[in-house]
């Protein structure tokens, strides 16, 4: 049998890493976070003080920064210059700088590799904006999961309170709407369903109805 890969797009809140994450347990395959890799940019970029506009600088840090993914226990952790960074890059600020330099096609290039690399040598479950697009066009499965932003920003609500944020849920909704207009509108690989995709909307969804949805459209 060839290798299997399986994509899965979306706008942010979606729930794509935890759909992936249980689709590849369930296969008994690797799961890769793409989204974690821009993260760590995104955190990188932050601590040298590099705003994504400063295209300069930030080509500047992409000569500096070498990002790895380990798997630990069957967990991916995301590894920036040697330091596990993989609790620090789930804060609302990397997510919101994370949008905007996985807008610039350097960054782009600099990460592209690296997941084309492990689906080659993996069977996996992709996560992102434009693995079905650009990333694996050629990937055998492609899903494109979505829900209403007030879903979404509630979903991404509830998470970051269990995980001990102050947040106000409205902000929530107010990020998810920027992102998913600064996904869409990019020049760069702009978030949109491949042709191939088969949709599911989670909106009225359970977690389970939605991994059971996607299950049996892979098939």
């Amino acid at each position: 049998m060839g290798r299997i890969n399986i994509a899965i797009d979306g706008p942010a809140g979606a729930g794509k890493s935890t759909i992936a994450k249980a689709i590849a347990k369930r296969r008994g395959i690797m799961y890769l976070d793409t989204g974690s890799l821009y993260r760590a940019f995104a955190l990188f970029a932050i601590r040298n003080n590099v705003e994504p506009k400063e295209r300069l600088k930030i080509e500047e840090l992409i000569s500096q920064a070498k990002i790895e993914l380990e798997y630990i226990d069957g967990e991916q952790h995301v590894i920036l210059n040697g330091e596990d960074v993989t609790s620090q890059i789930r804060t609302a600020e990397v997510s919101t700088c994370a949008s905007e330099v996985s807008a610039l096609d350097c960054v782009r290039a600099f990460l592209l590799d690296l997941q084309r690399n492990i689906a080659k040598e993996n069977d996996c479950v992709l996560d992102g904006r434009d693995i079905g697009t650009v990333v694996l066009p050629d990937a055998q499965k492609k899903i494109y999961l979505t829900a209403a932003p007030e879903a979404r920003a509630l979903r991404r609500y509830k998470e970051m309170i269990a995980n001990g944020d102050t947040v106000e849920y409205n902000d929530v909704l107010r990020d998810v709407l920027y992102r998913d207009q600064n996904d869409s509108t990019r020049a760069n690989a702009p978030l949109k369903r491949a042709e191939d995709a088969t949709v599911v909307d989670s909106t009225n969804l359970t977690l389970e109805e939605t991994i059971d949805a996607v299950d049996k459209i892979i098939g």
